[in-house]
């Protein structure tokens, strides 16, 4: 006669089995995305992780060591279509005008929340998450950095006249892309995007003009 202990099947020794952290991170890119830091708690993160409270410690830390991973993912895939837009082409109007087509598709893709990730993150959290808000500033400035190295290879090339201010104008074209990413964002189509995205290009200044 067997005893009930000896019926109940017995549990596998050894480690448990291991999550897939990249999966992990893109879950958790989308949920600071659609939420934002503040508005996605730790409990929402472990559910839709599916990992417990200790594998989450023991592999992230902490919520702000898991957003600025989940940041790093999120500019490691944008950073894809970002460059190949801007430095796939010669002269830089084509280039601009490839990103804006991009920026209206990757920000109203099915798969993703809409807009960007990093438009407007972080402007308005507690003075308790400061170094988040840095965070994302900073990111926002290395996007804006970049447009401004490309305009700046377009003045030396002759594709914007001499005088341009090329700082202004890579702002303008970072503002650009933060409005189409908001307009996204409250639901905008991605003709619509589109169209406001190719409405900015009439800003910008051909080479036989004269700047003010």
């Amino acid at each position: 006669m067997t005893t009930e202990i000896e019926q109940q099947p017995r549990r596998r020794r050894g480690r448990p089995l291991a999550f897939d952290r990249l999966q992990a991170i893109h879950v958790a890119m989308k949920l600071f995305w659609e939420h934002g830091y503040e508005g996605t708690s730790f409990d929402d993160l472990i559910s839709a992780m599916k990992i417990s409270p200790s594998t989450f410690y023991n592999s992230f830390g902490n919520k702000e060591t898991l957003y600025r991973e989940a940041t790093d993912h999120y500019l490691a895939i944008s950073s894809e279509w970002f460059q190949a837009a801007l430095t796939g082409v010669t002269d830089a109007k084509t280039a601009f005008t490839r990103l804006i087509e991009a920026t209206a598709a990757q920000f109203t893709c099915d798969d993703l929340p809409a807009g960007c990730m990093i438009s407007l993150a972080g402007t308005h959290l507690s003075p308790a998450h400061g170094s988040v808000r840095a965070l994302m500033s900073a990111h926002r400035a290395a996007s804006e950095n970049a447009l401004v190295a490309r305009l700046k290879e377009a003045l030396a090339a002759g594709e914007i006249p001499p005088g341009t201010d090329i700082d202004a104008l890579g702002a303008y074209f970072s503002a650009l892309f933060r409005g189409m990413a908001v307009q996204a964002r409250d639901g905008a189509s991605r003709a619509r995007v589109l169209a406001i995205g190719r409405l900015g290009m009439g800003a910008w200044p051909e080479p036989n003009a004269t700047p003010d």
